[in-house]
């Protein structure tokens, strides 16, 4: 069994930066993409990037400003957040699904969440 834990949410001012972590636990095999998904109050939950291999997916709402990263040895998944604005503010939930592609593809039902953790983007 997969388990995802994520951290390194918080508050900041608008401009400011964040990086969350997603810590993997159980076997999770390197050929399996991975993402970052978040969902505001009264939102529907969006993809934000997504990883796989070298190849990365981001939502345009986020390009240029998120880095997606995967650090395979210590199985762990980053999203470095720059430039952060208001409409960032969101539960950012980490994701694992069982194969590779984009994890962000329309339709797709990743298998595996994290519990998420909040981001509040202050104006």
């Amino acid at each position: 069994q997969v388990q995802l834990v994520e951290s390194g949410g918080g508050s900041v001012q608008t401009g400011g930066s964040l990086r969350l972590a997603c810590a993997a636990s159980g076997w999770l095999s390197s050929s399996w993409c991975m993402g970052w998904f978040r969902q505001a109050p009264g939102k529907e939950r969006e993809g934000v990037a997504s990883i796989y291999a070298d190849t990365t997916y981001y939502a345009d709402s986020v390009k240029g400003r998120f880095t997606i990263s995967r650090d395979y040895v210590q199985n762990t998944m980053y999203l470095q957040m720059n430039s952060l604005k208001p409409e960032d503010t969101a539960m950012y939930y980490c994701a694992a699904d069982l194969y590779g592609g984009n994890c962000l593809a329309p339709g797709r039902e990743v298998k595996y969440w994290g519990q998420g953790t909040q981001v509040t983007v202050s104006s």
